[in-house]
């Protein structure tokens, strides 16, 4: 039990990274301080609902990040991560009461804007809560890059793979309300325990293909061979199927792998699917910009800025002993780990002593110089 313990003091050092890391990726992409509302139907964007001003029952209404914080503080809000296409709710028509602080002036209703049963905290097939006090199995939600609802990993219908965090998933019922989907699915996607399996022709089909080659004219062949560049049909007419049940992983580049002819575009467009064909609708590229952008604003924090005021010898006394004492806790930290013990409250006291008596050595030695 000890060593449980122990052990955790290391990775919650290590999850505190990840977790501001994944912050930045989400919520970077997203203005924290002005309503999305005049940019329109945001390609992407962080959103949120709110129990307190929509309940369920009511009508659904998603709002930006900028109104989370400034006029829903204080209400229960549920996160929705990111969704495509979606124009601030907040204040409009579906608040009865509620007036945006940011933007007052907003249409009744965003038409385009489209809503699910998460805007009511709810997920899944199994229409349940996350997190769900009542359900006791550890178990990840993977979010379809179609209907954009988050789905439990037991109730995808399938093997969920290795290295998931680098795939898109498309549920089940968005590949049969797009059947389409499966001829792709049986060459582009990652392979799991669906089966693929390749048509047999029969004889009769296979005569007659080699009677049309020595008949059909070569000049004629190659005209429609030049004609015919739609990749969807020459995946559908190699015979190669998977069996169509369960959610679909995809690899990273697959949507640049999709067919972009006249028939498919107009095809992709009439089911609002023209998404797939934009890699930069994808979350990975939403999270990479946002993470881009927190890069730039870290000129902006206070340490930062503090450090501004200070000469190159103070900056760099300052930096390098906030690196060290960063290591060294972590390295302090793993040493019990290793050796099973625990760390105790004496423990820690001793560790910021020998850090205050090095600190005290730094500086009798005078510190550090640059020429």
């Amino acid at each position: 039990m000890s060593e449980e313990q122990t052990v955790s003091l290391v990775d919650v050092l290590e999850e505190d990274e990840e977790l501001e890391e994944e912050a930045s990726a989400v919520l970077a992409g997203s203005d924290a301080d002005h309503c999305s509302y005049p940019q329109g139907y945001v390609k992407r964007q962080a959103l949120y609902a709110c129990n307190t001003c929509t309940p369920k029952g009511g009508e659904p209404a998603g709002m930006c990040l900028a109104c989370s914080y400034t006029c829903h503080e204080g209400h229960e809000l549920f996160e929705l991560y990111t969704k495509r296409n979606f124009r601030c709710d907040c204040g409009n028509g579906k608040f009865t009461e509620l007036q945006c602080k940011l933007h007052p002036v907003k249409d009744e209703v965003n038409s385009m804007n489209k809503y699910s049963q998460n805007f009511f905290g709810l997920y899944c097939t199994c229409n349940r809560p996350y997190p769900d006090p009542d359900d006791q199995v550890e178990d990840e939600m993977i979010q379809c890059v179609m209907c954009e609802d988050w789905l439990h990993s037991r109730h995808l219908g399938c093997v969920v793979p290795d290295s998931v965090e680098l795939q898109e998933m498309i549920c089940e019922s968005c590949m049969n309300k797009n059947p389409f989907l499966w001829t792709y699915a049986a060459h582009l996607a990652v392979p799991g325990e669906a089966v693929q399996v390749k048509e047999e022709t029969g004889a009769e089909s296979s005569n007659q293909e080699q009677v049309d080659d020595v008949t059909e004219p070569t000049f004629k062949r190659r005209r429609e061979e030049a004609e015919s560049s739609c990749r969807l049909e020459e995946l559908h007419s190699s015979g190669q199927k998977r069996v169509q049940s369960g959610a679909v992983f995809w690899p990273s580049t697959w949507r640049s792998k999709l067919c972009s002819c006249n028939s498919c575009q107009e095809r992709l467009s009439q089911a609002g699917l023209s998404f797939l064909l934009d890699e930069s609708d994808t979350v990975f590229a939403y999270e990479k910009k946002g993470k881009n952008n927190e890069q730039k604003e870290k000129g902006n924090d206070p340490l930062m800025s503090a450090l501004d005021n200070l000469n190159r010898v103070q900056q760099l006394e300052i930096i390098h002993g906030y690196n060290d004492m960063k290591t060294e806790l972590k390295d302090f930290l793993q040493r019990f780990a290793a050796e099973g013990k625990v760390v105790t409250s004496e423990d820690i006291r001793q560790f910021f002593e020998q850090q205050q008596t090095r600190k005290r050595r730094r500086v009798d030695a005078g510190g550090f110089y640059c020429t």
